[in-house]
This record gives structure tokens, C-alpha cells and sequence, in this order.
């Protein structure tokens, strides 16, 4: 790649750099890696491999199945105590990493800021830990009195039996308060989005609709696939409110057990992070009736985009022209922004291997700054997160999917409503689209590079291929990228940043590419076995 980066028209093809990232490794290890690194064509998109297991001894981004279900799922809700059963090791990781912000009223419970968990030591392993769990259960809830206690099994937990569904079914009905369990077990599923999933059908079985439906708006959504990492929660519930849109319950960012309750009551389900809770939402529409949209609130033009989606759902006069009114006056604040940064900006390259949406809406935020997206993937995406929702029939169930229980949904006549059935209806004969997601790979440009659970050597030699300006990852690959020369933007938890969701969080995110890529220090950043000698030994056994 020249280092020539501005006025950037087409991007050249990336098969010399597949061929050189797989031709290091073990036939077999570079033919399965092989399929996961495609040449993006967004008129043609090419089938990718995903949401397989990972290459034993590859390091790579993924997390696992517990830290998907406790960590990013229920991890945000504030009012339910999260006892991870298991080594505390399992529970400290998983505890304020992600930087969820909340909001909790004069009285209202707050459990955010506590680390709860069984602490298994080597005597649980050998003799069970059940008894263990249930004094930690009698024990938070003597000490804080919480409505809700959910627990989430580690690995230990499952190779060793123990069963935190009947232990919370036992003490649900001793203490009367709602207790569930997660069969999370890290190893149960390929990655995070096992535990995705298995936290969709839990928090579904066991609370949503366990409360009365409820009006107090005319217009009722709910926000799902929003964490509120850095505020971006905030950032959006603002724009609502002041559109007058009555947003009943976030799955998770800012959120609490209670409001996941009558969380039927919406007229409208809003998916932002399609891989992490399309589930529940899918659920939600077959149960209650209640149709969903894709949308997307990173970026300042897919925030005015997904208001006005919004506002044509409901087809009010009024509401339109709240939302017309406020995107106007955002916009142009965001545009005197972006005039000011994008001169400095314009032609840079970027590259985003991060979760299991954002590596697709952050793509939106650095188009608005004329930087472009070279390469990009997920860590825990299925083919429909990269090509779309159309694949889906198509995708072959595995093994590892089938240890995810799937849940049997039946139409709840009492609740279901045919009035959003006959909307839906209509809407779509105008061409509204409902249930659509094109992927990521449609709005990437052709010849840029897409690989999925990209590993820690296929990292690197991107960097030196590509040489890009800015590189946006997790926390695991911030220090290796950065000791190469390149600033890497962290998305899992913004490192100190946000919020950068809605029109505000566009213009704090310019302003920190801004400060990040016009910086000189990276370019006085070398690794210091450049110019240090090597130190090169042998040895020799003799038998």
C-alpha cells in the first residue's frame, strides 16, 4: 500500500495479503482461516465463515459465552443483583469493564457498582457448590432486599453439575421474590454470542410480560441493542423525550428488571445491535405482535435516518414535525463541526475489528469524516451480520447452536395486538421495510477486506500492509496496536470517552479523532528490538 492516503478512489484487492496471512500457518489452520478473509464486492457479497470456534492457540478478540450473557446483556441493568456462581475471577472481569453508565432515581436500587459472586474454591469443584449458592442468595438478598437475583453459571458450574435453575426456582419460593438462572457456561457456545442468546430467552421466559401492559405515551417504543457505554443512552433518551416519544424499557443500557416487565406494552421495537438482541425481538413480534426495525443511532445521518423512521411508523403530523424540527437544529451544529475537523481528517484509513455491530455503525461516523474503511469484522457475528438477514435460510445449524436451548413461542391472546399486525401491514405495502438488515458488507467498499475472529498475527500484518491511521479494536489489542505506531480507538468502552451516539455523540467523536489522528507522538513510537540487538540462543539435547 502506498502512504499516499488522500483522494483515495479504489481500493486495491486483497488477496496478496490473504495469501500472505494464511501461508504462515498449518495447512489445515490456513485453509479453515482461509474462508473467515473475504474481497468485499457489496453488489455480490461473498459467503463468509462465522461463528465457528476459534483455532486453538490463535489469540483472539472473542470472549466467552458468560461474559456475553452476565457481561453485556444484564451486566447494564441496574436493579436486579447479578451473582455470578463460580471463581471469583469469572465475576471480577465481568465487573464495570464495559463502563455502563445508569441513572437511578431518589430510592431506587442500583447494583451497578457491586461485584457479586459465590467464589468457588477447590472444596465447591470436589463436593458441589450448590449449598454455596444458596447462602450467597439468602445472604445479598438479607443484606440489600432486592426484588430480582439472577445467576449465571462459569465453566466449573457445568462440568461439575451443579443446577442454578432448580437452586433458583428453590429459593425464589422461600424468599417471593424473582430468581432466575443462566446456563452460560463460557465453553457452551463459540464465543459471545452464545451468551447473547441464552440471555435473550432467559430475560424473555422470566420477565418480559410479567406485568400488566401500560400507556403513558402515545407514541411507546422500546430501545434494544443500546448498552450506554459512555452515556450514549443518555444522549438518545434526549432526543426522545423531546420528540415526545415515551421509550418504556432499553434492552440493556440504563435499564432495570421492572421496565423489561411491561415491556409489551410498546408499539415498536428499535434494533441498533442486530447480533446481540434480533432474539428477543423476534420473539416479542411473534408472542405479542410487536414489529421491529433495524436502526442505527451512531452517526450523525443515521440518527436523523432512524428518528424519522421512527416518526413514519407512527404517521403523525406532529411528531414529524417535532422530529424535523430537532434534526435540523442538531445538524447544523454538527456540521460546523464537521467543517472544522474534516479538512485535518479527509483520506485517512481506518480499520475496525470490534463486536458484533459496531465495526458496522462506527463505519458511518468515519464516512462523515472522509476517512475510509479499509478493512473490518466482527468477533462474534453469524453470516447475516456481515451479509445480510436474506442468508439466514441458508446458514448450516451446528453443533455449538444446538447447545442453546431453543425456546418454544406461543401468541399471548390476552396481549397480542392486531392493531400492530394490520399497521404493519399497510406500512409494508408502501415499501416501509420492516425485519431488514443488509449487513455490513453492503455498505463497505469494494476490494476493502473483511475477516471475522481476526487473531493477533493477522492484526499485525494488516498494520504493516495497510498502514492505517487509525485502528479500533478492545482493550486486549489497544498496547499491541499502539506499540506499532498506530492509535487504536477502543469501542467496547470508548477508553475514556463518549457518549457517541445521537448528534452530540457524533460531535464528541470528531472531536477525539481530531485530538487521536493529528497527534505526532505515534510516529515517534518504535519497538525497541529495532535498534537493540537480538538475543538469539541453541540448544542441544542429547538422548
Amino acid at each position: 500500500m502506498t502512504d499516499k492516503k488522500k483522494n483515495i478512489k479504489e481500493l486495491p484487492d486483497s488477496a496478496a495479503i490473504i495469501e500472505e496471512m494464511v501461508s504462515k500457518y498449518p495447512k489445515k489452520v490456513a485453509k479453515k482461516r482461509a474462508k473467515a478473509m473475504v474481497t468485499n464486492d457489496p453488489e455480490n457479497k461473498p459467503e463468509i465463515q462465522s461463528n465457528v470456534r476459534t483455532v486453538p492457540g490463535i489469540i483472539t478478540q472473542r470472549g466467552c459465552t458468560y461474559a456475553g450473557c452476565k457481561g453485556v446483556i444484564l451486566g447494564p441493568t441496574r436493579d436486579v443483583i447479578n451473582i455470578t456462581h463460580g471463581p471469583i475471577g469469572c465475576g471480577f472481569y465481568s465487573w464495570l469493564t464495559r463502563r455502563n453508565q445508569t441513572k437511578a432515581g431518589k430510592g431506587e436500587e442500583n447494583y451497578i457498582p457491586y461485584c457479586f459472586s459465590t467464589d468457588m474454591q477447590d472444596e465447591n469443584i470436589v463436593f458441589g457448590g450448590e449449598a454455596k449458592l444458596k447462602q450467597a442468595i439468602r445472604e445479598a438478598y438479607e443484606i440489600f432486599k432486592p426484588h430480582s437475583i439472577s445467576i449465571f453459571s462459569t465453566c466449573p458450574v457445568g462440568l461439575i453439575g451443579d443446577d442454578v435453575h432448580s437452586v433458583a426456582r428453590e429459593m425464589k419460593k422461600e424468599l417471593g421474590i424473582t430468581i432466575f438462572g443462566f446456563s452460560c457456561e463460557g465453553y457452551r457456545g463459540v464465543s459471545q454470542s452464545a451468551g447473547h442468546h441464552i440471555a435473550n430467552n432467559g430475560v424473555f421466559t422470566n420477565v418480559v410480560g410479567t406485568e400488566k401492559p401500560k400507556r403513558v405515551g402515545k407514541f411507546q417504543i422500546n430501545l434494544m441493542g443500546e448498552y450506554n457505554i459512555g452515556g450514549d443512552a443518555f444522549e438518545l433518551e434526549r432526543l426522545f423525550e423531546e420528540a415526545g416519544i415515551t421509550l418504556l424499557s432499553t434492552f440493556s443500557g440504563n435499564s432495570t428488571i421492572k421496565s423489561y416487565a411491561y415491556a409489551q406494552s410498546a408499539d415498536l421495537n428499535l434494533v441498533m445491535c442486530h447480533r446481540s438482541i434480533n432474539y428477543i425481538a423476534e420473539m416479542m413480534e411473534e408472542k405479542y405482535g410487536i414489529p421491529w426495525v433495524k436502526i442505527n443511532f451512531i452517526g450523525a445521518e443515521s440518527t436523523a435516518k432512524s428518528l424519522r423512521k421512527v416518526a413514519e411508523f407512527f404517521d403523525d403530523a406532529e411528531l414529524t414535525e417535532r422530529v424535523e424540527k430537532i434534526v435540523k437544529r442538531e445538524m447544523s451544529k454538527v456540521k460546523k463541526v464537521s467543517k472544522e475537523v474534516r479538512p485535518d481528517l479527509e483520506g485517512k484509513l481506518a480499520m475496525l475489528f470490534v463486536g458484533g455491530s459496531r465495526a458496522h455503525h462506527y463505519q458511518d461516523l468515519f464516512k462523515e469524516l472522509g476517512i475510509t474503511t479499509i478493512s473490518a469484522g466482527y468477533e462474534f457475528a453469524h453470516r447475516d451480520d456481515y451479509e445480510g438477514r436474506e442468508v439466514i435460510p441458508n446458514i448450516k445449524v451446528d453443533a455449538d447452536t444446538r447447545n442453546i436451548e431453543d425456546i418454544e413461542v406461543t401468541r399471548d391472546d390476552e396481549n397480542f395486538r392486531e392493531d400492530l399486525v394490520k399497521k404493519k401491514q399497510i406500512l409494508e405495502e408502501k415499501g416501509y421495510k420492516f425485519k431488514e438488515y443488509s449487513g455490513m458488507m453492503s455498505e463497505m467498499d469494494k476490494n476493502s477486506l473483511v475477516i471475522d475472529d481476526i487473531s493477533h498475527w493477522e492484526s499485525e500484518k494488516l498494520i504493516e500492509y495497510f498502514k492505517p491511521d487509525v485502528f479500533c479494536a478492545g482493550i486486549k489489542e489497544k498496547y499491541a496496536v499502539q506499540k506499532m505506531g498506530v492509535p487504536l480507538k477502543q469501542l467496547h468502552s470508548y477508553d475514556y470517552g463518549g457518549p457517541y451516539a445521537g448528534f452530540e455523540g457524533a460531535i464528541n467523536f470528531y472531536r477525539d479523532m481530531e485530538r487521536m489522528l493529528n497527534t505526532r507522538i505515534w510516529k515517534m513510537v518504535d519497538a525497541p528490538w529495532k535498534a537493540e540487538p537480538e538475543i538469539v540462543g541453541s540448544m542441544n539435547i542429547n538422548i
